[in-house]
This record gives C-alpha cells, structure tokens and sequence, in this order.
C-alpha cells in the first residue's frame, strides 16, 4: 500500500484508478491507504454541481473541466450515478458524455454508483476526496446523481456548490421551496437559450431577495453548456466564490459514518452470541417473530456484552 500511495502522490492515474477501486469495495487495505495520503488540509477546489434530473449536468461538468484545462488546472471529476433499487447497478454513463477528455492526463474522471445512498451522493464520495487531494488535482468537481428538494449531502463535501436549473422548472412557489436552493453559492440557469429563461431569473432573483441580512446572496448566471456560451463566465464565478473549508462538522459526519459503519460490520460478523438476522427477517416475514421484541433482546445482549 506504501507504494501505490506513493504512484497516487505523484498523479499516475493507474494508480489513483486502483486506489479509488479498493476504496469503493471497501477492501480490507483500503483504511491503511487512507490512513497514508491523507493530508491536514483540504488543498483542491471542490465545487459540488448539483439539480434536477435532465437540467445538463454533466454536459456544463465537461464544459467547466475544459474551461479550467484552458487555464492550465489538474481537473478531477466525481460523477455520482443513481443505483437500481432492484438489481443494484448503475449505468455510470456519465463519463460517455466526457470523450473529449479522455486523452487528456490532465483530466481524471471517475463515475461512481450512488449504492442505495438517498443524499445523491455515493458514500465513499469523502474517501475518494482525499485520494484526490492527494494525487495533486487542483479542483475536484463534484456532480450529484440527478436531485430532488432535500438530497443536499453535497454542501458537506463540497466547498461551493452550483444549483443548475432550466427554464420551465417551477413557478414561483417552487422556487421559494427550502432544500436544495438554500444550499446554492450560485445559480446557474443552464438551456438559458431556451423560452422561459428570463421568467426563471425573475422568480430566483425574488427568492434571493429574501436572502436574511448577514447572508451573501448567491448570484444567478446563464449558460448553454451544449453551445459553451457563459461557461467562462461561470468559471470565474466558482472561482472567486468563497470556498469553504472541511470544518469539524464535516469530519464528525465522516467519523460517524466510518465508525457506525464498522460497528454495523462487527454486529453482523457476530460480535453478539446467536445472532442471525437473516433467519430473523424470515421469521419475521413469516409472522413468527416480533421484530421490535427480537431488536429489544439483540440490544439488551449487546449491553451485557459490553459490560463484561
């Protein structure tokens, strides 16, 4: 792991490719390569592209990594794809709609498969940041499976954040909803050359308008990533936005969910004596079996285990 660690610091892909692989299984020597290359702090731009399904996410992703490789920036790209809650798979196509970068060793792109996770994110999303940070990228840009009004999990990794919207998203009461467009640094009004463009800016510029005092008011821009025009402009944007910085709620997310992770593994590996969920969900199907009674005991064993 020493040695894939170092191949990660010096920017081979191969190498960032296969630490990020063990990384996404969860492989028994992932935790030690973490452990390796992570660094006191968050040292690559992180912008987080979020919205809704269809409004050209990952056409404006490929539009702003472009613009940046432009400017001479190692650009690494997360594109976070949603599971089938029925197989578990996932088509991670997005990088199909990237091509012009694939011979690009400026240009690291990584599809990765949401897993069942509802805050349209994958959950190694945080991992996979540090291999990146420390592989050298300059910016990380972070696209979010396709959201509706509460998955917001990308503010805590992310330290801007660009909702994308198009024209005919809503009325003015959508607009105004909380969630995901209380969470914006900047708006980005993507089809801009498409009818209705104008009345969208309206109803976001109302919304921002309510903004409490005290509180930057996000900006709104207007791009068409499929013909590059204002992609520049929005560059400079999320540029000179404020970045935020991983703070101590962030690590506490991370801790929390690597710890009650590991803790969820043991429990299941047997840290409590004749535990067999698997049998029990089938009592439970069958209706021999209270799973609030059955959950009770497992507890109660768990706590007598703990203090011997």
């Amino acid at each position: 792991m020493s040695a894939l660690a170092g191949r990660i610091r010096r920017g081979d892909p191969r190498a960032l490719a296969r630490g990020l692989t063990l990384i996404e299984n969860r492989a028994p020597e992932a935790d030690s390569l973490l452990v390796d290359l992570h660094r006191p702090g968050s040292v690559a731009l992180r912008i987080g592209i979020t919205g809704a399904p269809g409004v050209g996410k990952s056409t404006l992703v490929d539009g702003i990594a472009a613009e940046m490789r432009r400017e001479g920036a190692e650009v690494a790209i997360l594109a976070v794809d949603p599971s089938s809650p029925f197989s578990g798979g996932a088509v991670l196509g997005d990088r199909v709609r990237m091509q012009r970068h694939h011979a690009d060793r400026g240009v690291f792109i990584r599809s990765m498969a949401s897993r069942g996770e509802l805050g349209g994110l994958a959950p190694t999303v945080s991992d996979a940041l540090t291999l990146l940070e420390a592989s050298g990228r300059d910016a990380v840009l972070i696209e979010t499976a396709g959201v509706g009004q509460s998955e917001i999990d990308v503010m805590q990794v992310a330290g801007t954040v660009a909702v994308v919207l198009t024209p005919a998203t809503g009325d003015d009461i959508q607009a105004a909803k909380a969630g995901i467009m209380e969470i914006a640094d900047l708006f980005v009004i993507n089809k801009a050359d498409q009818p209705g463009a104008d009345e969208l800016e309206r109803q976001l510029l109302a919304m921002i308008s309510l903004t409490p005092r005290g509180r930057p008011k996000p900006p709104v821009l207007r791009t068409s990533a499929i013909r590059c025009e204002g992609v520049g402009e929005l560059v400079a944007a999320l540029r000179t936005a404020e970045s935020r910085r991983p703070g101590a709620d962030y690590w506490k997310r991370l801790l929390r969910g690597r710890i009650g992770g590991e803790f969820r593994g043991m429990l299941a590996a047997g840290l409590v004596p004749g535990l067999d969920l698997d049998a029990a969900a089938e009592a439970v199907a069958a209706g021999s079996l209270n799973p609030y009674a059955y959950a009770r005991q497992v507890l109660e064993q768990l706590r007598q285990e703990w203090n011997r």
